[in-house]
């Protein structure tokens, strides 16, 4: 009894250890100023705007933030920012979501018949994946609550758990308008293999439902909708110009499709994305898999080399039934490990080769030598007016209505509309150049609206004068 007690409380233990690891990791990088604009910045301001009560219109995409994926899970969030306005919420919340969806894992095992310590080292697999270490440096994305409401929605299917489920499925959709493909495929796999017709015709049902309110009701009503579609589809602009072109070349020009999906980079990305977990993989046991199609086909379809790798929130979707296959293919014993020294020995190589934790010594060190200046001058910004500023130094001042970034294209700003203006010489950030900075620091020269207020190692801040 006291086994099974220990062993029981040891999830929990994992997961606070593992919530404590992540949460101090994206930290220490944003406090190292590596975080950037995008994402952290875009969600830092939508969510304190709201939290506000003011209009959450992007400063960095120009449009209202339900315009770009209809993440209604940004509400609720904004709550966080009513106790105490802090990007590191952002931070925690991204920490605490990987992290419980651990424990799913282990009641989904569980449920399976494994024993309490398999369930436990399955739960550990999850949190080694490479991924759940690495996106949980790539800034912030809602897309990370999903993966735990996926996890909780597949529990709840086998539990027969009808609130449960629906709320998990519900999450899922507000995290993002393109999981409701994830939600549909989702409702096919429980319908068709896993027997369980109810649940899947309300999956299927709330999964189209969302898919066209979000794509023909929300992201139109907030944003300019053939931009953003734009935006998106210049991905895949080798298969067509709109849905309509795309859909007919599938049908007359099947080979277009056959050359994106067969080539080396995705070969590439399929190794990375399956071999941490390929000893637990079973041809018989990868139905779960059909509810990561639609992810899976369009990563596989972009010419985005950032969906084809272990980086970015891209494959998220994809994890939890990858999870289910191997929890089902442990059980039945047809795993080439069965032993828990093996499995984790597996995770831990995987983890060690592929995780970015190196980056703490290398990359995220680069620009330590101006971080004192930075921080001085960022203390200088004493209002909530608006700012221009550099890729990795906006996430640190997100949280008023108006940020620009000093990238190409911001020479033609009129540097009226901004209160502050604080750049990084040395270290310029996205699409950003030694000449750009220059030419906005000789208009301020011309401006005699501005002064400078700071500087000290490459780092200058320009304020208005009725802002000093």
């Amino acid at each position: 009894m006291k086994s099974s007690y220990l062993k029981s409380s040891s999830i929990l233990i994992l997961i606070v250890i593992s919530i404590i690891i992540l949460f101090f990791c994206s930290s220490l990088k944003h406090i190292l100023f590596q975080s950037t604009a995008w994402d952290l910045a875009i969600f830092d301001q939508a969510v304190y705007l709201i939290s506000q009560g003011k209009i959450p219109i992007s400063s960095f995409l120009n449009i209202h933030i339900l315009g770009d994926h209809a993440a209604l899970i940004l509400y609720p969030l904004a709550l966080f920012y009513k106790i105490y306005s802090s990007v590191y919420w952002l931070l925690l919340i991204q920490a605490f979501a990987l992290s419980l969806g651990a424990l799913p894992i282990y009641y989904l095992s569980q449920y399976y018949g494994l024993t309490q310590s398999k369930s436990l080292t399955l739960s550990l697999v999850y949190l080694l994946y490479p991924l759940i270490f690495n996106i949980n440096l790539f800034d912030f994305h809602p897309d990370v609550i999903a993966v735990c409401s996926l996890f909780w929605a597949i529990l709840a299917a086998y539990w027969n758990n009808l609130g449960l489920f629906i709320f998990a499925i519900v999450i899922t959709l507000s995290c993002k308008s393109v999981l409701s493909l994830t939600i549909i495929f989702m409702g096919l796999w429980l319908f068709c293999f896993e027997k369980k017709q109810k649940l899947g015709s309300i999956t299927i049902s709330l999964g189209v439902s969302w898919f066209i309110i979000s794509t023909r009701l929300i992201i139109p009503l907030f944003s300019d909708n053939t931009a953003n579609i734009s935006r998106h589809l210049e991905r895949f602009n080798y298969l067509g110009n709109s849905f309509s072109e795309i859909f007919q070349n599938l049908l007359f020009k099947p080979w277009l499709f056959f050359q994106g999906l067969f080539n080396l980079p995705n070969l590439e990305y399929l190794l990375l994305l399956f071999i941490p977990i390929i000893w637990g993989l079973s041809l018989h046991y990868l139905t779960p898999l059909i509810a990561a199609i639609p992810t899976l086909a369009m990563n596989l379809l972009s010419q985005n080399v950032l969906q084809k790798d272990l980086l970015h929130q891209y494959s998220l979707p994809i994890i939890p039934f990858l999870m289910v296959a191997v929890i089902i293919t442990l059980s039945a014993k047809k795993s080439w490990f069965q032993h828990n020294k093996y499995i984790l020995t597996w995770s831990l190589i995987c983890f060690i080769a592929l995780a970015k934790y190196g980056y703490f010594t290398s990359r995220y060190l680069d620009s330590l030598d101006t971080w004192k200046a930075t921080n001085e001058a960022i203390t200088k910004i004493s209002t909530k007016g608006n700012v221009l500023t550099s890729t990795y130094i906006a996430p640190h001042v997100s949280q008023r209505a108006m940020i620009k970034l000093a990238e190409n294209g911001a020479e033609s700003f009129d540097v009226n509309q901004f209160d502050y203006i604080l750049l990084n010489q040395r270290y310029l950030g996205r699409e950003s150049s030694q000449e750009l900075i220059e030419t906005i620091k000789e208009k301020i020269g011309q401006n005699n609206n501005f002064n400078l207020t700071y500087t000290k190692d490459d780092v200058y801040l320009f304020s208005q004068k009725t802002k000093q």
